[in-house]
């Protein structure tokens, strides 16, 4: 039985390592935390949205970016500290704004495919993650933002998806705790939110039952190449070192892919797009009452909510450009409470659990999902803001490019 080695243990890593163990590879994971899915996977918004699948790559993004550079609770934050990864990866960005049309278009498609499996999974693994299939709800203040929105939703369109415009009598309709005055929105009922924590801890302890084992608390010192494949030589939290032979690596290690991917001669352009959430506890039968059960997208505010069962509110959102930091900043993260205290003043902010997180992303806005330059080496990474809602159809897209390749 072929050997495969997963890096990371992120919803990326523990839904590769599902699809390579159905495809009857020998399976070990890799992660220096305690347990999956507690760095980037951790708290995000929780959306499953197809409909949140248009590129960032336009001239718009860029002035916005330029524009709120000094304004420190703004949607999108850019550290004007020098820095030549941040500086070349924003330039690979911007020469990517030609091929916005079509990777929306390919990224709607992957969406579609993803929750799929992820519904299917969980149902024959028998876990829950408290998921709400009630649909995405996006909403607009201004003409400017909804006609924008409509231009994207003829890229949805042609990636298959279904979106529907709805006015503000509408909105209200579709979510009663909903308040505030609105130019219009649409709805994605096709869209789901769920608990992406819940799922990988899920799925991990699936697969461990059938046989894929977990270096938890183990830090990948070095990885190398011979004639058989990939060595990789790590160090568990109590000092002991080992060294692994493997017949193939995917690297699944979300903002660390870089840092992997040049031990190995390849150049994987992630940068850390720190985003925050806060996670409100809803104590009191007030509260939760007056929180949404649809999920919401602002896309002025840069906003996402999920409702993860009766006494959980999610809401997240943001992108702040300022490397490898996990701060998290009082200044981003009370947008986020006012943005609940302006729509949803009932609901009780007292409880709000803050967390920032790095998210992996690609100048293009699209995974890289493909072979290293080294045989038996390959990657899954780099999904962003939408990790949650591709990992799924990119994990049967790497896996089933390992099953051909290894069969020849």
């Amino acid at each position: 039985m072929k050997k495969i080695a997963v890096i990371g243990a992120g919803v990326t890593g523990v839904t590769t390592a599902y699809a390579l163990l159905n495809r009857g590879y020998d399976v070990t994971v890799f992660d220096q935390n305690r347990y999956a899915a507690m760095d980037t996977s951790f708290a995000n918004g929780g959306q499953l949205s197809a409909s949140n699948a248009e590129v960032w790559n336009r001239w718009s993004t860029v002035a916005k970016g330029m524009k709120w550079m000094f304004t420190r609770g703004a949607p999108l934050l850019v550290n004007p500290k020098p820095s030549w990864h941040k500086y070349s990866w924003m330039a690979e960005f911007m020469a990517h704004i030609p091929h916005y049309r079509q990777n929306t278009i390919d990224t709607v498609r992957m969406a579609i495919a993803a929750r799929e499996h992820l519904k299917v999974t969980a149902e024959k693994e028998g876990f829950d993650f408290d998921v709400e299939e009630r649909g995405i709800l996006h909403i607009y203040n201004s003409k400017k933002e909804y006609d924008h929105a409509t231009e994207v939703n003829k890229l949805l369109l042609e990636g298959g998806l279904t979106r529907e415009a709805v006015t503000p009598e509408e909105m209200k309709s579709l979510e009663p705790a909903l308040t505030g005055d609105f130019y219009g929105g649409y709805f994605t009922p096709s869209d789901a939110t769920g608990d992406i924590h819940r799922y990988s801890r899920g799925l991990s302890e699936a697969c461990k039952k059938k046989g894929v084992q977990f270096h938890f608390n183990s830090t990948v010192r070095e990885i190398t190449h011979n004639v058989q494949g990939p060595v990789i030589k790590w160090k568990d939290d109590k000092g002991t070192k080992s060294e692994g032979q493997f017949d193939a690596l995917v690297i699944c290690a979300g903002v660390g892919s870089r840092k992997f991917g040049q031990m190995l001669g390849d150049r994987v352009n992630v940068y850390p797009v720190k985003g925050y959430s806060i996670t409100v506890k809803l104590d009191d039968a007030e509260s939760q009452q007056a929180a949404p059960w649809v999920s919401l997208l602002d896309d002025e505010a840069k906003v996402v909510t999920s409702r993860l069962g009766k006494d959980r509110f999610r809401i997240a959102g943001t992108a702040e450009f300022n490397g490898s930091n996990w701060d998290i900043r009082d200044d981003r993260i009370k947008p986020l409470v006012k943005w609940v205290e302006r729509f949803f003043p009932d609901v009780v902010t007292e409880h709000a659990v803050p967390w920032a997180g790095l998210r992996p992303m690609m100048p293009n806005m699209v995974p890289m999902v493909k072979a290293g330059k080294k045989p038996g080496v390959y990657y899954n990474t780099g999904h962003g803001h939408l990790g949650w809602t591709l990992s799924a159809a990119t994990a049967e897209i790497i896996a089933e490019q390992i099953k051909t390749e290894m069969a020849t």
